[in-house]
């Protein structure tokens, strides 16, 4: 009888097991992004997707085409479709608190994507964005370690922004201190648009009279429309510019010689680290149970988990790195370029 009764309750654990193994593969995963406008978000769906069918759940999502409004109703969309884990790229870190905060009430755990939010309850996942701040500062600084600057930092709303401004600023601060270097333009870039840096680096321009020496750009979108208005008064080529995500584009303007540094951040890994984060969460895995998961002081003092990932700087002399990783093709990287003029294309 003790043999039956016992085999009754393994019978009974072993179903319990099973169906809490089916749940775990049933999850819905949504996903929040910002915009699609910078070809690297595409490159981390397409890893997130990969990753959350593997583990047998669904994806959803929502862009919000920079619309801090919309992305709202976007969360609240993705609630409402049964969601049972976020990850949000935030188009406006403080605008999306609501739609956040919602979704924790209603027990539902929150990635923050790439971008910090400000909540103490949020998951953060990112690149070390001020190590990108410095490797854009070194890169440029080699390359002219005097002169007149320029900051043409990332998006206001973004605190990724001034992540990357100090880490610039650490590397680049006694020189500055001492004269070598004279800071004559500084700008937010609103919505990350390229067309914004553009206008920016335009108004520097004019105000200088071109005399600008090299130009602290916070990403290869506002590196492209750096060059573009560099390109227009003949000074592309001469003047360096730094960027980061490992833009296609970018890489190609390394090869050319208009643009120095991109701070490559492979979204690849980003995207599944999100995927698998999200989907031990929704399991009931707690923050601070996430492995490699550490605290990280906000600059709103909130005390949150994190991941930072490492990111590697890609200059003239490396882009052999991104193309034997298999983010870009060689062609791509190469095309144009004169003859002899770069190694990796030879």
């Amino acid at each position: 009888m003790k043999k039956f009764a016992a085999a009754i309750l393994a019978g009974v654990a072993m179903s319990l097991t099973l169906a809490s193994v089916a749940e775990a593969k049933d999850k819905v995963i949504g996903v929040s992004w910002s915009n699609f406008q910078e070809e690297r978000w595409k490159t981390d769906e397409a890893a997130m997707k990969a990753a959350i069918a593997a583990a047998g759940d669904k994806y959803i999502s929502a862009d919000a085409q920079s619309n801090p409004g919309k992305q709202l109703t976007d969360v609240e969309s993705l609630i409402s479709q049964g969601a049972n884990a976020l990850i949000i790229l935030a188009q406006d870190a403080s605008a999306i608190g609501p739609a956040v905060q919602k979704a924790l009430d209603e027990g539902i755990p929150v990635v923050g994507y790439d971008r910090l939010i400000e909540n103490k309850d949020v998951f953060y996942l990112t690149f070390d964005n001020k190590e990108v701040g410095r490797m854009q500062a070194r890169g440029v600084f080699q390359a002219k370690p005097e002169g007149n600057y320029v900051f043409i930092k990332g998006s206001g709303s973004d605190p990724n922004a001034d992540f990357l401004f100090a880490g610039s600023m650490e590397v680049l601060k006694d020189a500055i201190d001492s004269g070598k270097i004279k800071n004559v333009g500084e700008a937010y870039t609103d919505g990350w648009l390229p067309a914004n840096a553009q206008k920016n680096m335009e108004q520097f321009l004019t105000a200088n009279d071109n005399k600008v020496d090299a130009v602290v750009a916070a990403n290869d979108g506002t590196a492209g429309g750096v060059v573009a208005a560099l390109t227009a008064q003949g000074l592309a080529g001469t003047v360096p510019v730094s960027g980061q995500d490992g833009d296609h584009a970018a890489l190609n303007r390394i090869a050319l010689g208009t643009q120095t540094v991109s701070v490559w951040k492979d979204a690849r890994e980003l995207g599944k680290n999100a995927a698998e984060i999200a989907s031990q969460l929704a399991d009931g895995k707690k923050m601070g149970d996430i492995a490699g998961a550490k605290d990280f002081t906000t600059p709103g003092g909130n005390t949150v988990k994190s991941l930072f990932l490492t990111p590697i700087a890609i200059t003239k002399d490396n882009l052999n790195v991104v193309i034997d990783a298999g983010w870009i093709k060689k062609d791509e990287v190469c095309a144009g370029v004169p003859a002899g003029s770069v190694k990796v294309c030879n």
